[in-house]
């Protein structure tokens, strides 16, 4: 399974996979259906999946033209999202599985960013191969999503799930926001030697306008203080040792950042 990376919008990132065997691609969160379309052109792909993380515009926008073109697509998307997400026939809970050519999804419920998120992981299953995770706007490198219809504890949930994930699987999040969240993680985190040496990394990409996602799992534990709410020093900047009071806290200032 390839991973082709779309940018769409300011700073949107769609996901196209692809199995050359069966010449056969399925997409992650659609925000436009153009992009999706040229790039299927090029490959001479059918369209057979959309796999849906959340029902926010920059998400589904794509849902209905791609529709459209492909009558046999199928459209997935969490349960508890039902009526919100175009076109929707698949509704995914916890632990359900999802297929791509010879790859299977995990499903994971990962509520805090809206009250309906999910979230698809592809594990290994050849040797040499990474899992793939694709988590919309619940995990960002060096950061996660805004709570807007969910609560600090089911966040630290919902990340926590994502954080058991192996350290070398590639988080494939939505949007290109990973400079101005180390930039914050510095702020209540600045004598880790981890996350200095990200930020200038990340910085030199971002001045060559590259990409910095995929990120690794291992990589975010070490750096993103969204994952280290049960660290003493995140919690002594936070002034709690309570865990979710932490990442409450530490929510709280990024929105103000």
């Amino acid at each position: 399974m390839q991973v082709i990376r779309l940018p769409v919008l300011a700073d949107n990132y769609i996901f196209l996979l692809y199995d050359a065997t069966q010449n056969i691609a399925a997409v992650v969160d659609p925000a436009l259906a153009p992009p999706v379309l040229q790039r299927l052109n090029i490959l001479n792909a059918r369209l057979v999946a959309i796999f849906n993380t959340h029902h926010h515009g920059d998400h589904i926008g794509g849902n209905q033209e791609l529709l459209h073109h492909f009558s046999d697509l199928v459209v997935y998307g969490g349960a508890e999202d039902r009526g919100r997400l175009p076109g929707q026939q698949v509704f995914l809970k916890e632990g359900d599985r999802v297929g791509f050519g010879d790859r299977q999804g995990e499903v994971f419920f990962v509520p805090g960013h809206t009250r309906a998120h999910i979230a698809y992981y592809f594990p290994p299953c050849k040797t040499g191969e990474t899992g793939e995770l694709f988590c919309g706007d619940t995990l960002f490198s060096g950061g996660c999503g805004r709570l807007f219809e969910g609560t600090p504890a089911q966040m630290v949930n919902s990340l926590g799930k994502l954080r058991n994930l192996p350290d070398e699987t590639r988080i494939w999040c939505a949007h290109e926001y990973t400079l101005n969240n180390l930039k914050f993680a510095l702020t209540v985190d600045p004598n880790n030697p981890d996350l200095q040496a990200r930020h200038a990394e990340v910085k030199a990409l971002r001045s060559r306008q590259e990409p910095t996602i995929p990120a690794a799992i291992g990589s975010e534990k070490r750096t993103n203080p969204f994952l280290r709410w049960d660290n003493p020093e995140i919690q002594k900047a936070m002034g709690t040792q309570d865990e979710v009071r932490t990442f409450a806290r530490l929510r709280g200032k990024k929105d103000l950042f």
